[in-house]
């Protein structure tokens, strides 16, 4: 009777073991390395067994279909109801099923690397067993496993055709190979096992049975004072270290809150949290550098203060000024002079300051602390650095997010291997249960989304949509910028020309900018939303790339705005300013500070009442989605903030790492009880990577632009800073590096240095044309490993349409063949 040949692993026959071997679990992936070799040393042999194969065919009398030999051909010629029943059943979806193999076409089917791995147990512990006999026969020079030759493995395709050994046997054997195993090293030892096609739990068991013996044996025999020492020094060593590890990773800051999160909400949700502990990062960098060399030596010696200083009223904290103005916390209040230990000390006296806290006649004996240079090239250094910090993690970003990954072998992946088994707390657990949920989710989404086919018409009302949607928001953001622009000229006329009486009124009015700025920031993603549902994106994650543009759109160009405001209008006409850098300062600390007290505002309303609304108004279990644009802009404008004041405000990253702080856990709680997660989930491989991009270019590039536009171009106050009396703050550092030449000639070389390479602004545009070089390389590279990825996994698939064209092939020329008396025989067989 002819039998099928059935290739669906979901078949019942393949789960019953017809046609795979009862270990075939066993598989492991070193079998593709043996494939390989067997592939390479024995085409001899395969090209003889091919010949006896076809010798076969020609002599072939009837047509009698062979089975695979298994040690469960019992059991399936026991049950032949229920195999026929199965045969009936099954489905023909594949042209190789439903065909009537002969013997010789399924010989050479169960004569495949595929089909004879892991059927013949016996064989690999005698192959095994060789391998560890050669190897312990080497152990005088205890060479590296890896250094053996690998091409003397015998083949274990010619035991396909057998049955299992004795069970007498391959205890036998597997004794021996224990025994050897016993003799190896532990590494030796561990590659062994990794190496062995056997299943987890046999390759646990001669495991398990290696350490009984060598325990036994180290039991047996008396060890030395000094060996037993040795390892127990060792073996303290190797738990302070493991035990190091571990308390390293559980400083890790907000690891079980970022878990919650992802396995509540997804990675669109996670990324946000995770850009906002990176810019916590990076502030603390900014204000340890910052702290060590500008604000801590200058709070050592501060200057002397005026008789008249304000009080303390509380408005400062709103507003930055007042108290503060003449704290480490501006720009005025640091010397242009060399900190010493006393700078009075020749006169017995101390020096006469000015109000805004600078020296007019302090000139100390001795060179300790330059405040200038240290304040110019700290600001240089920490930009430098962060620079350099952004375009290694973007780069990194980049290899990570942009590999080839389809989202069918990440799923296998995810289902099969992703758990891990050494958690075993409650909570633990169940985190992780949580988050690989949501990770399948967001996998099956992309798997099963599908692409709808419109029609013309269909797509000419799209273009339409999409074109009234973007009219809308470029127009709202026109118009927003432009009222940002007259306001803050009308704030500027009415603050320095008509200065009130009251300084408490006039401070407060300061605050009508930041407040209008930030009411803008608040307000307008709104729209942006209302034009995104117009348009009604069929994938949630295109949705939210297009909000992010958006929102970057508005955050720009403010930002643009304000900077021409305080470098343009301040900067140049200060008018009845002493310090402009002190006001430009603290206006940042203000637009800072009120784009925190908004984004709470949001937070209440726009989350916590709206949740209350839809629960006891609308009594609807509806919650508000978080938003993910619009907070991560929020995120990227006020570090835009803090980057442009650092020059101005040496405190202010210290304000924004106590901003990110509250905010992370303000948020965190308002996402946990007031959002819900999203209704179709999607997965934001890339996200990321734009946030760093983001960060990098708009973000951190205008910041530096722009400080570095203020450095080279704008002459600084003339009555406080380190930096009065220059033309600009640039000329600081030339000033040094004559002074060093003068007293030491010897060191021109380094002033040549200092003018060809930070005066000329040629470096400076070649370095950051050498970083956005390295940028494209390295996304040029990525790009080409994922086109040479795709075309090998063509190249897979077509392998495998070969493999069944060519046992098609084979099947009909045995039919071509045949006599009609044959093949009128075997068709009655076969009813």
């Amino acid at each position: 009777m002819a039998q099928n040949v059935n290739f669906d692993l979901n078949h019942p026959l393949m789960e019953a073991g017809l046609e795979s071997p009862a270990d075939e679990d066993g598989v492991h992936d070193s079998f593709n390395q043996l494939i390989a070799e067997q592939s390479q040393n024995e085409g001899l042999s395969e090209a003889f067994e091919l010949q006896h194969l076809q010798r076969e065919l020609d002599e072939e009398g009837r047509d009698n279909v062979a089975y695979l030999p298994s040690p469960r051909h019992e059991f399936r010629e026991s049950r032949p109801q229920r195999r026929d029943m199965w045969e009936g059943d099954e489905r023909q979806t594949d042209p190789l099923i439903g065909e009537r193999w002969s013997s010789a076409t399924l010989k050479i089917l169960s004569s495949m690397p595929s089909r004879t791995i892991g059927r013949n147990r016996g064989a690999i512990i005698s192959q095994y067993y060789n391998r560890t006999m050669q190897l312990r026969r080497r152990r005088q020079s205890r060479p590296s496993i890896r250094d053996f030759d690998r091409s003397g493995r015998p083949s274990i395709r010619g035991y396909g055709m057998e049955m299992d050994s004795p069970d007498a046997e391959v205890n036998k054997k597997r004794k021996r190979l224990v025994n050897n195993l016993q003799n190896l090293s532990a590494g030796d030892r561990v590659r062994m096992l990794r190496e062995m096609p056997l299943s987890v739990a046999e390759k646990g068991d001669l495991r398990r049975l290696a350490l009984q013996k060598e325990r036994r044996s180290l039991a047996g025999s008396q060890i030395s004072c000094c060996s037993q020492l040795k390892y127990y020094i060792i073996i303290g060593m190797r738990h302070s270290w493991y035990s190091w590890l571990s308390f390293v990773h559980s400083l890790q800051l907000w690891q079980e809150a970022l878990k919650r999160v992802s396995g509540r909400f997804g990675t669109g949700v996670l990324s946000y949290f995770l850009f906002l502990q990176t810019l916590l990062f990076f502030n603390l960098f900014l204000f340890l550098v910052t702290g060590a060399f500008m604000v801590l030596p200058q709070a050592v010696h501060p200057p002397v203060l005026p008789a008249e200083r304000r009080s303390f009223s509380g408005l400062e904290l709103l507003t930055g000024a007042g108290y503060f103005s003449e704290s480490v916390m501006y720009y005025g209040y640091y010397c242009n002079y060399t900190l010493h230990k006393s700078c009075g000390d020749d006169d017995g006296g101390q020096d006469v300051f000015v109000s805004n806290g600078t020296s007019l006649n302090c000139v100390p004996k001795g060179l300790s602390y330059n405040m200038p240079i240290a304040y110019f090239f700290t600001i240089g250094a920490a930009f430098f650095i962060t620079c350099i910090i952004l375009v290694y993690s973007m780069s990194k970003s980049f290899g990570r997010s942009f590999r080839i990954d389809k989202s069918h072998s990440i799923l296998a992946m995810k289902v099969f291997c992703h758990w891990d088994f050494k958690v075993i707390k409650k909570n633990s657990v169940k985190l992780m249960s949580e988050n690989i949920c949501i990770q399948l989710k967001e996998l099956l989404a992309e798997v099963n989304h599908k692409r709808v086919q419109n029609t013309v018409c269909q797509k000419l009302w799209r273009l339409t949509v999409h074109g009234l949607a973007w009219t809308i928001c470029i127009g709202s953001t026109i118009a927003c910028v432009l009222g940002i622009y007259y306001f803050s000229e009308y704030m500027h006329e009415q603050t320095f020309r008509n200065i009130s009486q009251e300084p408490l009124l006039n401070e407060a009015s300061l605050l009508a900018l930041p407040v209008m700025v930030s009411l803008i920031n608040l307000l307008l993603p709104s729209v942006f939303n209302l034009a995104a549902w117009m348009e009604d994106y069929e994938s949630p994650s295109v949705r939210t790339y297009v909000a992010i543009g958006r929102n970057l759109m508005l955050k720009v160009s403010v930002l643009g705005v304000l900077c021409f405001h305080w470098l343009g209008r301040v900067a140049s006409k200060p008018s009845g300013l002493k310090c402009w850098e002190s006001f430009v300062g603290q206006e940042l600390y203000r637009f800072l500070l009120m784009d925190f007290i908004f984004t709470l505002l949001d937070t209440l309303f726009g989350e916590f009442l709206w949740r209350l609304f839809s629960n006891k108004v609308l009594k609807t279990r509806r919650k508000p989605v978080f938003d993910i644009a619009k907070n991560v802009l929020d995120l990227i404008y006020g570090q835009t903030l803090a980057w442009l004041g650092v020059l101005f405000t040496p405190l202010l990253p210290a304000v924004q790492i106590l901003k990110l702080l509250l905010l992370f856990y303000i948020k965190k709680g308002s996402v946990m009880m007031n959002c819900q997660a999203p209704r179709k989930p999607y997965r934001v491989s890339q996200m990321t990577t734009i946030f760093i991009t983001l960060l990098c270019f708009p973000s951190f590039l205008g910041a530096s632009v722009s400080v570095t536009y203020t450095m080279w171009s704008i002459t600084p106050s003339s009555s406080c800073g380190p930096f009065q009396g220059l033309k600009t703050m640039f000329q600081a550092g030339k000033r040094l590096m004559e002074e060093l030449e003068k007293h030491n000639p010897n060191l021109s070389l380094l002033a040549k240095a200092h003018s060809y390479l930070v005066e000329n602004p040629f470096f400076l545009f070649v370095g950051a044309g050498i970083f956005l070089v390295v940028i494209y390389f390295h996304s040029q590279v990525v790009d080409g490993q994922r086109k040479i990825i795709s075309l090998l996994q063509e190249q897979i698939e077509n392998e495998g349409e070969d493999k069944k064209f060519l046992i098609t092939r084979l099947q009909s020329i045995h039919e071509q063949k045949r006599t009609p008396a044959q093949r009128l025989t075997s068709q009655d067989s076969a009813c």
